[in-house]
């Protein structure tokens, strides 16, 4: 061990790499990507939801709230769009 240096030294011994060159672009495509599929599934999910309790508590079948569902998923997609 070098004279004065403490075992939790942060100076840098070498050279510092600042890595690849980010791709913003894509990167910007990626996260447009993400926030679009977060939006669907969401609808999804509130849709199946209101599909589940339709069909369990209201009575409407698994036919019915089959349909609704799809209906539900329809509505909520050409108003997302």
């Amino acid at each position: 061990m070098q004279k004065g240096a403490t075992m939790a030294s942060d100076t840098p011994t070498g050279p510092i790499e600042m890595g690849a060159n980010m791709d913003y672009r894509e990167h910007e495509k990626t996260y447009s990507m993400f926030l679009v599929l977060a939006k669907y599934f969401t609808m999804v999910c509130v849709a199946l939801l209101i599909a589940m309790t339709a069909g369990f508590f209201w009575g409407f079948g698994f036919i019915s709230a089959t349909i609704l569902f799809v209906l539900i998923c329809a509505v909520g997609a050409f108003l997302l769009r």
